[in-house]
């Protein structure tokens, strides 16, 4: 059994985070006012995502089968990546039937909040065999400088 302190800050940051992520839902869902021209379900399938960390880094990979570089748009604002994108249907209708449709195609967009402050400027994507590697060097922490004290 694990006792925790109990912080009001942090109830108050995790509900915060909670009214967020429903926000976005709901805007990806049904747009806004300003975006009443997008299609009622902006994102139509989830990529898988692995996010791995080490010492030095933070690594994600996303899987993203059929997709070349220029169908995929990375971003980092405020301490949180974003991956958008898009694979497109490449069915034709013109005498074919079409016995089993299971792929997943459409619009998608994922975010995730990076837990501590990275280098921004030193972040890489690279796109390789389907598989999307983005690595995020964590910035060194300041660590306490020891003062040595001289008796006299």
């Amino acid at each position: 059994m694990t006792v925790t302190r109990w912080s009001p800050a942090r109830d108050l940051m995790n509900l915060t985070e909670e009214f967020n992520r429903i926000n976005r839902l709901i805007r990806n869902v049904f747009g806004t006012d300003e975006t009443a021209e997008r299609p009622l379900l902006k994102t139509s399938w989830m990529p898988p995502v692995d996010i791995i960390e080490d010492k030095d880094n933070y690594y994600l990979f996303v899987e993203l089968p059929g997709l070349k570089r220029d169908d995929v748009k990375v971003d980092y604002e405020d301490g949180v990546l974003t991956i958008r994108g898009e694979k497109k249907s490449q069915r034709e209708e013109k005498d074919r039937t079409y016995h089993r449709l299971e792929r997943t195609f459409g619009q998608f967009e994922r975010s995730f909040r990076v837990p501590s402050r990275i280098k921004e400027n030193q972040i890489d994507a690279r796109f390789e065999n389907g598989v999307l590697k983005i690595t995020l060097p964590k910035v060194e922490e300041v660590k306490p400088r020891e003062i040595e004290i001289k008796i006299s």
